[in-house]
């Protein structure tokens, strides 16, 4: 029988902001602290990356966060792209280590994409998920962006549920086409 691939298709959203109106505050924990980028800290932000994703949905979706050689090179990828926003790229340090990451980058008509924006899972259902997407949302109209736009796996209820309560809408479905392990070949040498 031929070996036929095992595709599975994860619905996505594309969610925007206009950021004329005011951000909802917000309030870190007590022990909790903003880390603003500098480029020492590329290989701390490839690694919360990885800790925050690396056994969720979207390293399926995006397999370069299931592994940490995979977030590093991500995160040199998106430091490196001329279009790189550093105000809006932030670490979220926690009394032992680090709790999250967001980055952000321009686009072509210089709006504000939101991007990896991860808690590690021994610090969600604090609100750190919201803190990150206000500061780096703070970061793009620090520097003049009029509307901030991201992506989201459809059933991450939690970071969908986040985005829509400080104003996010969805615009657009995507549909992203990923290649699953085929069940009857795992193991067998080709």
């Amino acid at each position: 029988m031929p070996n036929t691939p095992n595709i599975k298709y994860f619905k996505r959203h594309r969610m925007e902001l206009a950021l004329r109106h005011p951000l909802p505050p917000w309030v870190l924990p007590a022990g909790f602290s903003w880390v603003a980028w500098s480029d020492a800290l590329l290989a701390t932000h490839a690694e919360v990356k990885y800790q925050s994703f690396y056994n969720e949905t979207d390293a399926l979706v995006f397999p370069s966060l299931g592994t940490r050689t995979g977030c590093h090179d991500l995160m040199a990828a998106i430091r490196y792209r001329p279009d790189f926003c550093p105000p809006a790229t932030w670490l979220l340090a926690a009394p032992n280590g680090y709790a999250g990451t967001v980055q952000g980058l321009f686009d072509e008509k210089r709006e504000g994409g939101i991007q990896n924006l991860g808690v590690v899972p021994a610090y969600r259902g604090l609100g750190l998920g919201r803190a990150l997407l206000l500061r780096a949302i703070e970061g793009f109209r620090s520097v003049g962006v009029r509307r901030a736009f991201l992506e989201v796996t459809a059933t991450n209820a939690p970071a969908v549920h986040t985005y829509r309560a400080v104003g996010f809408r969805s615009v657009k479905t995507l549909y992203r086409a990923v290649e699953l392990p085929n069940p009857d070949t795992v193991g067998v040498g080709l």
